[in-house]
């Protein structure tokens, strides 16, 4: 585009409401809300900075930049900018102007955070961010604390502390400074005009927000702290602790009571300690107050009244690109990703008795409130007056796309049949007619399992992990199942060792391999020395894998590693990977990719969506027709062939309603 000019930004800001517990919707809608300082650099050269705090105003040319098609504004997580500067201006300002830097990164493999990506991209000094902005953050941006040294403020300005002040601004240029950079050196590996599309369509998502219901969050919330209180006095008296909510107080009663060494005080240790025969009541009684005291689901509903916005709605659900390995969102604040399932019925009663905190109806009803109140968290997000949730996701998307990615026929061919591919696969692995409920219906379990399980070269161990011992399924019986599976779909367990065998190809000689569809390359960024192994996927989109190198594992076998952000430690750090899961990281982003292209073409249809879960979407609307007719239309949409992969059978079901649940 010729006569595009690019604006890099980075503000500071003041809010009383805590970013972290509420979100930046909610922090940037605060009556107090303020811009502090707004840094700036015109297509990269010197850095400005406008001190707001101290009455400095935008130069007219830079106010009139935020609304010009032809300036491209880049900020490090640009959403945060845009929340801001849309609140600032009074008006929403266009999504297709601004370009996401952290987005950048986290495409190419890089983690979150401006300070975490410039160390793994190894940037010299001078470009890199100052360490000194958190304290100053702590001073500046957030309320403090009155005290008689202070004289009982409840705020710092800049003329309490003008040096620190003045360090501030050096951080808050330097911040554009390491953005630039970033940006720069990322630049050999584009962000696709697709994603980019996305990305502004999950900024108008997260900014529209789903309604709650306060009325039901608060009556669950007293109704919580009612039974925390019964059940804490219940143990005092059982076990005479002063304080049996502590690990440790706990940990030593129950040693003294049952003669054993109590390593930890986990959920999975309390169950099996439960499960142990021979136990006092006592022991057992205490064990359960323990569990019911430690269903850390209920406390989304603290998560939603510190998120909810002055409108009744919480916004900022969601992540875009949150799982940069695969592009898959994340969940933040309440974690909509991880609710709890909900079996409680009657749900309206249930929510009613919630509503109106009726304890003791609530517990002969449904028994334990706390394991009620866990599994009636979806159905505080609700349709305002006037309007229906519509609920659709996608059937068995994973499976679907890794039988299109293999080609494996016969799988297939159940899916465009409408079929059911656990019966399915237990067919074809035990090669008789298995019917759901009837002929050889007892063998649907082990299907069911081997399909949750096997697919990325999962074996016995995967089985375990997904619940098959606790289905009844014997041990002896695993490998078995393995092996029935693995010879059931020939050209699944091929695609693991046609990726593993083309990556390790590239990685040693470079060149192109190309596996069903998806081209396997070693790319190098000559001006930056990067090399990466890359993943093209159908949808022209790209997996990125950092410093790809190739060794040998704990087995002494081949190993393929790179550099990315271990889930666990959170550290930038070597990662192995191998055939199987390279193929995850495939499937599931091409499933990512069909969801990305339905909640695109829903948009287009005037049907907003409010946030979605996996491969689940969430639309809030006034009702347009009747209930039949709405769904049919959003499933129809989220089951329309994908452009860059037709003959991949996509199918949706869903429901409508006045509140979210799970079907």
């Amino acid at each position: 585009m010729s006569g595009v000019s690019h604006l890099s930004i980075d503000l500071e800001t003041y809010s009383s409401v805590p970013i972290g517990k509420a979100g930046a919707q909610a922090y940037f809608r605060s009556p107090d809300f303020e811009i502090l300082l707004f840094a700036y650099s015109w297509d990269g050269g010197p850095v400005q900075i406008v001190d707001m705090a101290q009455g400095e105003v935008l130069p007219p040319e830079l106010l009139a930049a935020l609304t010009t098609p032809n300036v491209i504004k880049h900020a490090y997580n640009a959403a945060f900018e845009w929340g801001c500067l849309s609140q600032y201006m009074g008006f929403k300002l266009p999504p297709e102007q601004w370009r996401d830097t952290m987005l950048h990164g986290l495409y190419c493999g890089y983690t979150a955070g401006l300070e975490a990506t410039g160390r793994a991209m190894g940037l010299a000094e001078d470009k890199q961010k100052l360490n000194t902005g958190k304290a100053l953050i702590r001073y500046f941006c957030v309320p403090c604390k009155p005290t008689k040294s202070n004289g009982g403020r409840t705020r710092n300005y800049p003329r309490h502390a003008p040096e620190r002040w003045e360090l501030f601004k050096t951080y808050c240029k330097q911040d554009v400074v390491t953005e630039m950079e970033i940006e720069r050196r990322l630049s050999t590996f584009p962000v696709p005009a697709d994603v980019q599309k996305q990305w502004e369509t999950d900024l108008i998502i997260n900014d529209r927000g789903v309604a709650v219901d306060l009325g039901f969050v608060h009556g669950a919330l007293d109704l919580g702290e009612l039974v925390r209180e019964e059940l804490t006095a219940e143990a005092v008296t059982l076990s005479g602790l002063r304080n049996p909510n502590s690990v440790k107080q706990l940990g030593e009663w129950l040693e003294q009571e049952t003669g054993a060494e109590i390593e930890n005080l986990r959920k999975d240790t309390v169950s099996k300690l439960l499960g142990q025969e021979g136990n006092s009541e006592a022991v057992s009684r205490m064990l359960a107050i323990r569990q019911e005291l430690g269903k850390t689901s209920i406390k989304k509903y603290d998560a939603i009244t510190e998120a909810v916005c002055a409108d009744g709605r919480v916004r900022g659900l969601l992540q875009f690109y949150g799982a940069n390995r695969t592009g898959r969102w994340a969940g933040r604040l309440v974690q909509v990703q991880n609710l709890p399932r909900t079996y409680t019925e009657p749900l309206p009663l249930a929510r009613e008795l919630v509503r109106d905190r009726r304890l003791d109806a609530l517990r002969v009803v449904y028994g334990s409130v706390n394991d009620t109140l866990s599994q009636l968290i979806r159905t505080a997000f609700v349709a305002p007056a006037g309007h229906v949730l519509i609920d659709a996701d996608f059937s068995a998307i994973e499976a679907r796309v890794i039988s299109w990615l293999a080609g494996e026929e016969w799988r297939l061919d159940v899916f465009r049949q409408g079929g059911d591919i656990y019966c399915a696969s237990a067919s074809q692995m035990f090669k008789c007619n298995v019917v759901k409920g009837g002929e050889n219906g007892h063998l649907r379990q082990k299907g069911k399992v081997a399909e949750l399980a096997l697919g990325y070269q999962g074996s016995t161990g995967a089985l375990i992990t997904m619940g098959a011992l606790d289905m009844g399924i014997p041990e002896d019986d695993l490998p078995d199942i393995v092996n029935r599976w693995r010879k059931a779909n020939p050209k699944i367990v091929d695609l693991w060792r046609d990726f593993e065998t083309a990556a390790q190809a590239v990685i040693e000689f470079g060149g192109v391999k190309v596996v069903r569809g998806c081209t396997v390359r070693r790319e190098y960024d000559s001006s930056n020395g990067v090399t990466c192994l890359t993943i093209h996927l159908p949808s022209r989109r790209k997996l990125f894998y950092m410093d790809p190198a190739l060794g040998e594992n704990r087995w002494g076998m081949p190993s393929i590693s790179y550099m990315g952000m271990d889930q666990t430690t959170k550290k930038w750090k070597r990662i192995e990977t191998y055939g199987g899961k390279l193929v995850e990281n495939c499937v599931q982003a091409i499933a990512r990719d069909c969801l990305a292209q339905a909640i695109e073409h829903l948009e287009a249809e005037g049907l907003p969506v409010v946030f979605h879960v996996h491969d689940e979407v969430v639309i809030d609307v006034k009702p347009f027709a009747d209930e039949n007719v709405m769904l049919d239309k959003v499933v129809q949409i989220m089951s329309k062939p994908v452009p860059w992969a037709a003959d991949l059978p996509l199918a949706a079901d869903g429901w409508v309603g006045s509140f979210f649940r799970k079907d």
